[in-house]
């Protein structure tokens, strides 16, 4: 890691913890409480929130956003354009991308395409988030999932494409909720009480 004290170098909490076997490059912030284990890299203008957790082999940026309380497991590349708002999980080996139809031989860095994950949202191992989508805040993207459209927020997805087959609350726990009716309501463990509308989930309250 170089010297936080380096003009334009990184600036990283004194309370962060970043294993000796990751580097961190110049430009980027990692805010208070935050971890980063082995073998990973941050590249220039990243920004790392506070209280994250990020796993082994993990790649972020460049001009990559994390929110606070993000965690990353291992093996998972946050790509130029992906903003992660706070309390996203990064299930391992997922994947990111930022080109929609890359071409070893083509140059498309001027196409780079943003992708936004909304509070909340859980990435599931092995799933893929195809550029240029946004996720709604507290989603559920099932192991192994393929998104290639924007998402509803609580929306649970699964399959390849991936399409909605329910609505996860915001502890975790699928409601038992039709995807389509007038004014239904359902409640989790928690007691929170989630409300649809239509085609659109809310919690009450």
């Amino acid at each position: 890691m170089k010297n936080p004290s380096v003009p334009h170098g990184p600036s990283v909490h004194p309370s962060a913890k970043i294993h000796e076997s990751s580097y961190i490059d110049d430009d980027v912030e990692i805010g208070a409480g935050t971890s980063i284990w082995h073998f990973c890299h941050v590249m220039p203008g990243s920004r790392i929130g506070e209280e994250c957790r990020i796993g082994q082999n993990v790649s972020i940026g460049p001009r990559a956003v994390v929110g606070n309380n993000v965690k990353i497991q291992n093996n998972v590349s946050v790509y130029e354009g992906v903003t992660l708002e706070d309390d996203v999980f990064c299930g391992p080996s997922m994947v990111f991308t930022n080109v929609y139809n890359p071409r070893s031989a083509v140059p498309r860095k001027d196409e780079y395409r943003k992708t936004h994950v909304g509070r909340g949202a859980t990435l599931g191992a092995n799933c893929t988030i195809v550029c240029g989508v946004t996720i709604g805040h507290h989603a559920f993207i099932a192991a192994g999932a393929v998104i290639n459209r924007d998402v509803k927020p609580y929306a649970l997805m699964a399959g390849v494409p991936a399409r909605q087959i329910g609505w996860m609350s915001e502890h975790g726990e699928r409601l038992k909720l039709p995807l389509d009716a007038g004014d239904t309501q359902a409640a989790d463990s928690t007691g929170c009480v989630y409300v649809l509308r239509g085609v659109e989930l809310r919690r009450a309250g």
